[in-house]
């Protein structure tokens, strides 16, 4: 009996482990593909390989991303909360998709008149203006798109903006013959500087004899404050927009593993400010891709990727009125997943202040030039001052007014119609032309300045770049 137990044991024993081998073998290929997963890429797969059919790439507008908004009317300041209008004048990308469109209404208001300094108002009250002009701070709270949809944002000005701009494009003087990647160059940056006027077209911009009016009022000892229909406000978002997903197709994840084509021109706008005031050759610069590049209907850089670049010629503006001047290049392309090229890329495009009249060479090199008007401005101030100095003596009211016209403005003009002194009318006038003489050619000149998410049109090169310049044609004169 004990026998035949043993022997019933054995047995049973043996197939229960027959068993339980059959499930681990059954159980094993489930817990391969976890082993096999690919970790390295978040919205592209390795060289050789597809990427999964339900990998999605997140449409997402970053936090930091700028929205670039110009004031389609003018504004008269009034108060703090004031409300203002604008529309976006240059389209939102995620990843490839465009999710803001150019002419999109954004609404904001003002937030803060800040005073002005005694030692300035001191200054602006001799020169006739007692209600001179004050920083404003403003924020940007709704984006209303085409279609009705409201899109509430949390925004921050960037510093620096908020001026009329407009895009600048590299002079065409290009050494050497030109080839095809040369004419993609110029058709691109046409395109932008086109994309740039278009956009404008939608600001109700005063005609000749508006500016002429304020021009007027502005010289009154008090006037009203203004802020110009044209000026555009980079508008930092202080929170994402999420705008959901989309399928990533493997056509697509192999056209993101190509360069750009020779002669590629790429939207990019700076993460960071730079002055030829405080740069210095060597120092880092880097770029964000802020519009998709597209090879046909193929994807091959999308927004987010990075451009860095360093300073590789810089003289700050120094006295006797030189003007400032800057060279950047740009030798690193990064995709959003991490992989780098190497490239060669210049400054084609640039956004800048109408006031600062930059100019670009033709290796993208950027100079502030003076305004020719500065020669007609001081040859008045002189006239008026000589003016005040001929005469028949103190009863020459016309003389004296003159004086005081060059010097103080309104106020010159009223001391000297109104006080019989010549060396009065003679020493305002005095004053006059030599204060002109000093800001327009021996003062300080005005230094290239690219406020954080400046925008900008890079040409690409996958070609190695020319062989360096020799030291002495590197050195920008003094």
């Amino acid at each position: 009996m004990a026998i035949g137990r043993l022997i019933f044991l054995i047995v049973f024993t043996s197939v229960f482990a027959g068993v339980a081998h059959g499930q681990d073998s059954a159980a094993t290929p489930a817990v391969l593909p976890q082993a096999d997963s690919d970790p390295v890429l978040s919205h592209r797969t390795a060289p050789g390989t597809a990427p999964a059919p339900s990998e999605a790439v997140p449409l997402a507008v970053p936090k930091g991303t700028a929205i670039q908004i110009a004031l389609d009317r003018e504004v008269r300041v009034a108060k703090v909360g004031q409300p203002i209008h604008g529309r976006t004048v240059e389209p939102i990308y995620a990843f490839d998709k465009l999710v803001i469109p150019v002419g999109a209404e954004a609404i904001g208001r003002i937030t803060k008149i800040e005073e002005v300094s005694a030692g300035k108002r001191t200054l602006d009250v001799l020169d006739a203006d007692f209600t001179p002009a004050r920083k404003l701070n403003v924020e940007f709270s709704e984006l209303v798109l085409a279609d009705g949809r409201h899109i509430p944002i949390h925004t921050s000005v960037t510093p620096g903006s908020g001026q009329v701009i407009e895009f600048v494009t590299a002079s065409e003087e290009k050494k050497g013959v030109k080839d095809e990647a040369a004419e993609k160059v110029k058709q691109a940056k046409d395109e932008a500087k086109r994309e740039w006027d278009t956009a404008l077209e939608q600001v109700h911009e005063p005609g000749k004899a508006h500016r002429v009016e304020r021009y007027a009022v502005a010289q009154l000892p008090v006037h009203p404050q203004y802020i110009n229909a044209g000026t555009v406000y980079f508008a930092e978002l202080m929170e994402h927009l999420d705008f959901g997903s989309e399928p990533l197709s493997p056509q697509a994840a192999t056209a993101l593993r190509e360069l750009p084509p020779d002669g590629t021109v790429v939207r990019a706008r700076l993460t960071a400010g730079i002055s030829s005031a405080t740069a210095q050759k060597g120092d880092d610069v880097q770029a964000m891709v802020s519009k998709p590049v597209f090879d046909g209907d193929r994807l091959i850089l999308p927004q987010g990727s990075i451009l860095k670049g360093s300073v590789i010629q810089v003289a700050p503006a120094q006295r006797m009125h030189r003007n400032g001047q800057l060279r950047i290049v740009f030798h690193e392309l990064i995709l959003p997943d991490g992989i780098e090229d190497k490239v060669n890329a210049t400054l084609e495009g640039v956004q800048a202040g109408k006031a600062d009249d930059l100019k670009l060479d033709s290796e993208g090199g950027a100079e502030a030039q003076t305004p020719k008007t500065r020669y007609l401005q001081t040859g008045i101030s002189i006239g008026l001052a000589a003016l005040s100095s001929s005469g028949d003596g103190d009863g020459d009211i016309g003389n004296r007014a003159a004086g005081g016209a060059g010097g103080f403005k309104l106020i010159g003009i009223a001391l000297g119609m109104t006080v019989r002194s010549q060396p009065l009318g003679m020493a305002m006038g005095a004053f006059g032309a030599s204060r002109s003489i000093y800001t327009h050619f021996i003062s300080r000149g005005r230094d290239v300045v690219f406020p954080k998410n400046t925008a900008m049109a890079i040409g690409i090169s996958t070609r190695p770049a020319a062989p360096a310049k020799s030291a002495a044609n590197e050195t920008i004169q003094q």
